[in-house]
């Protein structure tokens, strides 16, 4: 009986450390400070953005599929739409289209980068409802591919550049604008731009680039709008799986093909997710947003170190981005095999990609997923590889300037860190700085941002003039 009312009274002790852990865990307060208007043309920004969409800068990995006076049309633009920043700025072009401009500020002690990129991914015209280059705007929506990715960021950053030069504002420190026109096929022209800062011994006190944006209804119990901004990327790895035989007759087949033996390497796969990991940007994502959840969600949040196999249950049952997150995810996204339907193939191959949590590396990886699918009469080829990037610290005067911008531009959004599962330019950035991070200055809803890279890319001319403003209240704290 004594050992029962033991066990009775644990019980009661651990339901009122949780209870008494998730009352405090509630949203920190924090001053309400008056937020000044910016003035500005918005009018301008408009129209700045949407000559740039009329601009087909569409990079591919094959060159001879460029148009690369689509390119040069671009770069003659500029002097024209942005010509405070052209007789202020000096102007650097590098190799792979890398493009870096320097605002002098009063002190080089912490300059700033404020990044983009002006090339944009292939379309399909025909399943287009607007042509994706013809820059038409109807009914307060601009249409074109880049609008969202990422021109409205390239256009944000000097549209505000050119205002502030212009009323004679001098940032506190250098300001460098930087741009790559090879971002969609990874190519080299941010790497040469960070090989020049390195190469000049210049740190940058804060970097800014594309990334996560305003959206709603991306956190669990979460109705307020939250400014995520990324504080690390995961990796990325194309692994081709192939499998060989001697081919031969349908109608004789052997016990298992190679496509059979593919199709179990793949179910293996996805049912063997890898392990879920608790990392930084995550923790402090759930830190920050988890205090303004609903309380059953506050109860995991805070309770971690007893929920976590629930919330882990969660992520595996819901996929998608909260998922993503936590984990190295596989997407099988090719497969090829026979000519002909009664013909086994001599060889057959399927392809994932997987996203790279910052636990995990490219070797690591690989290992892994040999180990699951635990059979020699698959080999594997690596295509691309990219192992996770540095994670940026938050408890500093930069992510304060991003995340006081943020929350000064969208007022009564929660400006939180987060994990970017896309790659981006950025991640060059971490090895001369520890201060990156990715924030596409955007209030997005879902379709719009299903529309990036996809079908009927579009944007609010109203977001167009808020992605400036944010960029305004950046600078004039840098």
């Amino acid at each position: 009986m004594l050992v029962v009312w033991i066990i009775l009274g644990l019980i009661a002790l651990l339901v009122a450390v949780v209870l008494i852990r998730t009352a405090a865990f509630r949203p920190k307060t924090a001053p309400a400070e008056a937020v000044e208007p910016i003035d500005f043309d918005r009018e301008r920004a408009v129209s700045n953005l949407q000559a740039l969409v009329r601009c087909k800068t569409i990079s591919y990995v094959d060159p001879d599929l460029e148009d690369e006076a689509e390119f040069e049309k671009l770069l003659a633009l500029l002097p024209e739409l942005f010509p405070n920043v052209f007789e202020s700025c000096s102007l650097t072009k590098f190799p792979d289209r890398g493009i870096l401009f320097k605002w002098p500020g009063k002190s080089s002690a912490s300059p700033s980068v404020m990044m983009a990129h002006y090339d944009v991914v292939p379309v399909d015209e025909e399943y287009w409802d607007k042509p994706p280059f013809a820059g038409i705007i109807e009914d307060g929506v601009l249409w074109g591919r880049g609008t969202l990715d990422t021109k409205v960021t390239f256009n944000g950053a000097l549209t505000s550049a050119n205002e502030l030069i212009g009323q004679g504002f001098v940032p506190e420190n250098d300001m460098y604008l930087a741009f790559s026109g090879q971002e969609e096929i990874g190519g080299m022209g941010a790497v040469h731009i960070v090989d020049w800062f390195e190469e000049n011994g210049i740190t940058p006190g804060l970097v800014v680039d594309e990334g996560g944006a305003v959206v709603t209804g991306v956190f669990p119990g979460v109705d307020t709008p939250c400014g995520l901004i990324g504080i690390a990327e995961k990796g990325m790895l194309n692994l081709k799986y192939t499998v060989s035989s001697q081919g031969g007759h349908a109608s004789a087949p052997p016990p298992h093909t190679p496509v059979g033996i593919l199709a179990e390497s793949c179910r293996r796969v996805e049912t063997n997710p890898f392990k879920a990991h608790l990392t930084a940007p995550v923790a402090k994502m759930f830190d920050t947003l988890g205090r303004h959840s609903t309380f059953l969600f506050r109860m995991i949040f805070a309770n971690l170190w007893l929920f976590s196999g629930v919330l882990d249950l969660i992520c595996k049952k819901s996929g998608g981005e909260l998922n993503a997150l936590m984990r190295t995810t596989v997407a099988f996204t090719q497969m090829e095999g026979s000519q002909a339907a009664n013909v086994i193939p001599p060889t057959a191959s399927i392809v994932s990609n997987i996203r790279l949590n910052p636990e995990d590396t490219v070797d690591s990886a690989l290992a892994y997923i040999k180990k699951v699918v635990d059979n020699d009469a698959v080999e594997y080829e690596i295509s691309q590889d990219k192992n996770p990037s540095p994670i940026s610290e938050t408890d500093c005067p930069a992510w304060d300037k991003v995340a006081g911008a943020v929350s000064d531009t969208w007022p009564g959004c929660l400006a939180a860190p987060y994990l970017m599962v896309q790659c981006s330019d950025s991640r060059h950035y971490g090895r001369i700085s520890k201060h990156v991070y990715r924030f596409s200055a955007m209030d997005l809803t879902p379709e719009e941002r299903k529309s990036i890279h996809g079908n009927n890319e579009r944007i609010r001319t109203e977001t167009i003039g808020r992605a400036t403003e944010f960029y305004i209240r950046l600078m004039q704290k840098c």
